[in-house]
């Protein structure tokens, strides 16, 4: 992108101000609103909110490899060794055949692997079995809810906020279905009942809900028998359930867990062809190789299929070699492994996390169940930073990176009236990045309200 580009400073509408005294806030949601003209055939493609404040961090100075920078706003894991984690793949190999196309729906070998992974993890000693038929692998899990999304018909989809920000864009780009909101109320810590589910459904004539789980941003967990009910649901009332499973393994309330230390629907479901249940998931977090983009989607064969159906004209299939190396890391041993070092790192960052943030002042509406973010609150810290866009951007110039908590109302199609304040005071802040990051980032943030 050139210089000349129309970048997010060239639009004033883009531009979140602080707030001041008689001043009414210009909102984060300005962001993405498509303004103005379309560019010739084509309309303006509003950016996911971790790609807009990337983007205002670079306009402040922010590089990669720069160490005076912590990026606390990125949405993936460190990717590096950790201890009692198994060895890191450096280098794979290619056989003659991998430059060829790999099959839409995956290779063969890969399917088979993350089939026996879910039967061997979360089904043992149930009578129905996944096979390589309920399984379809994807470049990402973008990739893949992107095939979901163009497979459904005519229908009511509910989703909730607030939820991954990537879903906004997803439930607007396709008209087939109808995309409804379900708001969750932080003074509940952001539970939602079966029973409040099952009036959502029949009330609004739902045919599909979709939802991150663990929940990106909250680290809200539907487990246990909570999914159960869930699940149960969805079988009675016709009703699919489209789970984004990729913190799955980010689990730190010990008591959603039983053998294994991750969570998935897949433990719920009783005939792997039958029950309305998708789960998507994949390397990027649970085994840290987000660059791969390899990831899969698990359910009913007829609905593996209708997916597939969607892939040959989306995307056409992913990446062969990668597919092939990640067989191997589909191993009991290996994810067990790698499962229990993250669990070890990550929850100590996010204690420390939590610890730091509140003795700064920062209300946290829920402490995570699982993910690795914290969902902050700000609106007791001094002004002019008590709202998410000011305290974002009073970060960046302590070169410190989060993300307002606007971009995570999502409103596909920008269909509903403007935001009235709804997760205003709201930041996400991530503990993906490695402990000394975050310690230094959390330095610089109190520094920076030590000068208020």
């Amino acid at each position: 992108m050139s210089e000349h580009d129309d970048r997010p400073e060239d639009r004033p509408e883009d531009r979140p101000e602080d707030r001041t005294e008689g001043r009414t806030e210009d909102r984060t949601e300005d962001r993405t609103e498509e303004r103005g003209e379309p560019v010739g055939a084509f309309r303006r493609v509003p950016r996911t909110g971790v790609i807009f404040v990337m983007t205002e961090a670079a306009r402040h100075g922010y590089a990669p490899d720069d160490p005076a920078w912590c990026n606390l706003g990125q949405g993936q894991p460190e990717a590096g060794p950790l201890d009692g984690a198994p060895a890191r793949v450096t280098a794979i190999t290619i056989a003659e055949s991998d430059a060829e196309y790999a099959p839409v729906p995956g290779i063969p070998e890969l399917r088979q692997a993350v089939a026996d992974h879910y039967n061997s993890m979360y089904r043992r000693d149930q009578p129905s079995q996944y096979t390589m038929e309920n399984v379809c692998i994807s470049s990402g899990g973008r990739a893949a809810l992107t095939r979901a999304a163009a497979a459904l018909g005519e229908i009511n989809l509910g989703h909730f906020l607030p939820d991954y920000t990537a879903y906004e864009e997803l439930l607007g780009i396709f008209r087939l279905f109808t995309a409804i909101p379900i708001l969750l109320d932080p003074f509940r810590g952001y539970d939602f009942s079966p029973r409040q589910l099952e009036m959502e459904i029949t009330g609004r004539g739902l045919s599909a809900i979709l939802m991150s789980n663990p929940c990106n941003p909250t680290g809200k967990v539907v487990a246990g028998d909570e999914m159960q009910a869930w699940v149960n649901l969805a079988r009675r009332l016709d009703c699919t359930l489209l789970l984004d499973e990729f913190y799955s393994h980010y689990i730190w309330n010990d008591t959603l867990l039983d053998s294994v230390p991750m969570v998935s629907a897949a433990s719920h479901v009783r005939d792997v062809d039958e029950d309305p249940v998708l789960i998507f998931d994949g390397l990027t977090k649970n085994w840290r190789y987000p660059g791969w983009r390899v990831a899969w989607t698990v359910g009913p064969r007829h609905l593996i299929q209708a997916l597939a159906s969607a892939g040959s004209f989306l995307d056409g299939g992913g990446s062969r070699p990668l597919q092939r190396a990640a067989v191997p890391l589909l191993s009991d041993e290996h994810a067990l492994a790698e499962t229990r070092a993250l669990r070890r790192v990550f929850r100590r960052k996010r204690d420390l996390m939590l610890r730091r943030l509140t003795r700064m002042g920062v209300h946290i509406d829920r402490e995570p169940d699982g993910t690795f973010y914290v969902w902050g609150d700000v609106r007791d810290l001094p002004a002019p930073v008590n709202t998410g866009a000011t305290f974002f951007r009073k970060a960046l110039e302590h070169k410190v990176i989060c993300v307002p908590g606007e971009f995570f109302d999502v409103n596909p199609g920008r269909r509903r009236a403007a935001d009235r304040g709804r997760y205003r005071n709201h930041v996400r802040f991530s503990f993906g990045p490695h402990e000394g990051v975050i310690q230094r980032g959390l330095d610089q943030l109190e520094a920076m309200l030590e000068s208020l």
